[in-house]
């Protein structure tokens, strides 16, 4: 998919956190995305500067894949850490966020998501935003 007139409040240079819609984030930390994932994540989208993306997932993060956090790490919000490490260890799949700018992944909305998935050593459920690629899965 093509962003023209992006606010360009995200960028793979900086270490910018979205806020996010409250429905967005319920839907990410709930798993249930809707399809087509492109309007699903138009809020974040929206953030992105002008150019060709691709949007894939949720599908599982490999566990020796390097994010880049945008926001502290490791997250201090120990409560909510644990809020997610229940719903992981119930069967629950809450889905972070990453911006793929060639070798690096940023993690756009997740942290305290990954965070939990890392302690429960299961494989993150993401949504990967990839930068260069004029192509939009649904």
């Amino acid at each position: 998919m093509t962003i023209s007139g992006g606010t360009g409040f995200l960028d793979v240079n900086t270490r910018t956190r979205a806020e996010l819609p409250q429905s967005l984030r319920i839907a990410l930390a709930t798993g249930q995305l809707r399809r087509p994932l492109a309007t699903t994540l138009g809020p974040v989208l929206d953030l992105l500067v002008d150019g060709d993306y691709r949007v894939s997932g949720p599908e599982r993060l490999p566990e020796e894949r390097v994010l880049t956090p945008t926001d502290t790490w490791p997250p201090s919000d120990e409560a909510r850490v644990g809020y997610y490490r229940t719903a992981i260890r119930t069967g629950h799949r809450p889905v972070a966020v990453v911006l793929a700018d060639g070798d690096r992944e940023l993690i756009i909305d997740g942290h305290h998501k990954i965070a939990a998935y890392r302690a429960e050593e299961v494989a993150p459920a993401v949504v990967r935003i990839r930068l260069g690629q004029a192509y939009s899965a649904s």
